[in-house]
């Protein structure tokens, strides 16, 4: 998300410079083009008037530190205004009710409503602690309430069965009913979508929600329609009292407009944002993180959280504790490298998080993405236990028949075998006294130019 935005201001921003003070003249242009970013991103353009008022206010005539250039102080401003258009930090859903905490799901229909009660089942669980129940209020698509009870099997929650003879209040007050007595923390219910806002949709989920009284109601909206998400958000907070947001499709949008309008429209906060189509593809939004990736500085604390979550801990300390121990890096440990990263998201999600990753070329982000590692996992599950363990044995016939068993051609065959050679002299380097520091430099030979200094991430 937010990547035609990212390249637009780290392009504007750049052109602020060897000023004392930033007064405004010198930022006329520059507030322009923040102005045409916005509007490029489908940002509501009441938010965009607001946000280019507060950053000119607070811009003119600050003095500028001998430590901070102009063009760092104006950065540190749009940040803030950035986080405060968001919402200024990440808002809990709040859960402290006699159990079962009831939280209800609305929206329109193809927003991803059934998939992010699935994802927020998941959540709870896992992260919270919580015991979850799931139920679907959708009498008109049977084809969601199958939905949803796949869902809650895959991710190991309570399903509440419901049928499309039945009156939506009547599942509802029959699920919360059945997680009482169960004991259960969660209850989340699905309803029914539509393809527009109607008032037979919006009294019959008033009905519903007057019924339940949920604790927390939350609007579920596709990223990918900009400012569109906010008005529709706005249409159901005027029928419905909301609690918050959840942004789905945000890895398919490369504009940001809905992230940057709901809480200024709404006065609502998003709570998660959908990054995937898998279970566990739900983050938690942070305005503070999400404005340090607009700006092309990352999201550091997001990436450190994702690998607590989803590395296998076991597993890469002995890969690490066997490199040490000078035993060698074998294609068998490469693949199960390959395994962690794609339980992260792939590599593509792991360097959006890391600053400066807006500059890398559109050639070599093509070469990182999950195409590309389903291809290589592919090559190595393809050789035999010998030629896994000693990859110096694959020569002309042998790397024909790995072609011929993973869908690919001899050239890719050899691009993977050169990788991985790379990759065991980095892991050689890493015994001995300064082995981190040898290996990274050994790393920054392997990426593009300005990837390790000039704007990328230092190590």
């Amino acid at each position: 998300m937010f990547e035609n935005l990212q390249e637009r201001l780290g392009k504007t921003l750049k052109n602020i410079s060897g000023r004392g003070r930033l007064t405004e003249d010198n930022i006329k242009d520059t507030l322009r083009e923040v102005r045409m970013a916005f509007l490029e991103a489908d940002v509501a353009l009441p938010v965009v008037r607001e946000f280019v008022k507060q950053v000119k206010e607070r811009a003119v005539g600050v003095e500028v530190t001998k430590s901070l250039s102009p063009g760092q102080v104006f950065i540190k401003i749009v940040r803030e205004e950035l986080e405060k258009a968001m919402g200024e930090a990440n808002e809990e859903l709040s859960l402290n009710a006699q159990p079962p905490a009831v939280v209800m799901m609305a929206g329109l229909q193809g927003a991803g409503k059934t998939t992010s009660v699935g994802k927020l089942a998941k959540f709870l669980k896992e992260r919270k602690k919580k015991s979850v129940l799931v139920v679907s209020a959708d009498v008109y698509r049977p084809a969601a309430i199958k939905q949803l009870e796949t869902l809650a099997s895959e991710v190991d929650v309570d399903f509440f069965p419901s049928d499309i003879s039945q009156k939506p209040v009547d599942i509802a007050t029959a699920a919360i009913s059945h997680a009482k007595k169960k004991f259960i923390d969660v209850v989340l219910v699905d309803t029914a979508g539509r393809l527009h806002v109607d008032n037979e949709m919006m009294g019959e989920i008033k009905d519903l929600h007057k019924a339940i009284d949920p604790i927390e109601t939350l609007f579920v909206v596709d990223a990918m329609t900009g400012q569109d998400a906010a008005n529709t958000a706005k249409a159901f907070d005027e029928a419905l009292p909301l609690t918050g947001v959840i942004l789905t499709k945000t890895d398919g949008d490369a504009r940001g407009g809905a992230a940057l309008s709901i809480r200024h429209i709404t006065g609502k906060p998003i709570k998660f944002m959908g990054v995937g189509e898998r279970t566990d593809a739900l983050e938690p939004f942070h305005p503070d993180r999400i404005a340090s990736r607009i700006l092309g500085m990352g999201d550091v604390l997001s990436l450190i959280e994702e690998v607590e979550m989803k590395v296998d801990k076991e597993k890469a300390a002995k890969v690490a504790e066997k490199v040490f121990k000078g035993n060698g890096f074998t294609l068998d440990d490469f693949a199960e490298q390959l395994k962690q990263m794609k339980n992260m998201g792939g590599m593509m999600s792991m360097l959006d998080k890391l600053p400066g990753m807006q500059n890398l070329p559109d050639a070599v982000k093509g070469q990182m993405g999950d195409k590309t590692f389903i291809q290589m996992e592919a090559i190595i599950s393809s050789m035999t236990k010998q030629e896994r363990a000693r990859p110096e044995i694959i020569k002309g016939s042998r790397k024909k028949r790995i072609a011929a068993g993973s869908g690919t051609q001899v050239q890719e065959i050899n691009k993977l075998l050169k990788q991985f050679t790379q990759m065991q002299k980095m892991m050689k380097k890493m015994k001995g006294k300064g082995g981190m520091q040898k290996m990274m430099r050994g790393m920054k030979g392997m990426l593009p130019p300005g990837m390790m200094g000039g704007g990328g991430p230092k190590f």
